[in-house]
């Protein structure tokens, strides 16, 4: 892996190829039939932004944005600190607290981001009240394509929750560590979510092959 790669030179080299072409014209033609798209298109490589590539430590995976007005900001699981917390955040709040004692009451991720999480949704983009219906126009191109070169780093932890994220364990191969339970919503956080200690065993896996483990606390 070069040293000067960069997610913005990520960026701009999938943005450029023909697959890339139909992500835009779907999210034109939406648009034109007064579709609302979620997040706000500024915000759709929000999570590439805050997190440098080479600084990455952690990989959690989400699947599409919420599909509700003014809750997606670009982060996977995270809303702005105005907005209540979502369900599925409230039971990563909860496991996170049952694992490691850390309590928090704002649902912005912003400080994980900062130090190295990448919260990574598969598809980028929504559409207002209809889940999953960007989830076939080239998105999981892109961020598939971001997980084969984050895969050229080593010592990164992946925590894939839900069976949609875990299918995505094939793309990685190198010396990382691989957490996987089912997905934090309400349906399925009882059945193998909470208690899988993710992010006590996290971060004693960064204590041990990187420069600090990650700070949880957002509040």
């Amino acid at each position: 892996m070069k040293d000067n790669f960069s997610w913005e030179n990520f960026i701009s080299r999938e943005t450029a190829k023909d697959y890339f072409k139909g992500i835009k014209f779907k999210l034109i033609s939406d648009h034109k039939e007064g579709h609302k798209i979620f997040p706000n298109p500024k915000s759709f490589f929000r999570a590439f932004q805050l997190c440098p590539f080479q600084k990455t430590k952690v990989v959690i995976l989400g699947q599409d944005p919420y599909h509700t007005r003014d809750v997606a900001d670009g982060l996977a699981f995270s809303t702005e600190s105005q907005n209540p917390i979502p369900p599925s955040l409230k039971n990563i709040f909860k496991e996170m607290h049952d694992d490691i004692g850390v309590e928090n009451n704002s649902p912005d991720s912003t400080k994980w981001a900062d130090q190295g999480v990448l919260l990574l949704n598969t598809s980028l983009s929504v559409c207002e009240g209809l889940p999953n219906s960007h989830s076939n126009i080239g998105w999981e191109i892109f961020t598939d394509a971001a997980l084969r070169e984050l895969n050229q780093l080593n010592y990164v932890v992946y925590i894939l929750w839900g069976a949609h994220a875990r299918s995505k364990k094939k793309l990685i191969t190198n010396s990382s560590l691989i957490l996987e339970a089912t997905h934090p919503s309400p349906l399925s956080a009882h059945k193998g979510f909470f208690g899988s200690n993710h992010f006590s065993k996290a971060n004693e896996y960064l204590t041990r092959f990187r420069d600090s483990p990650i700070n949880w606390q957002l509040d």
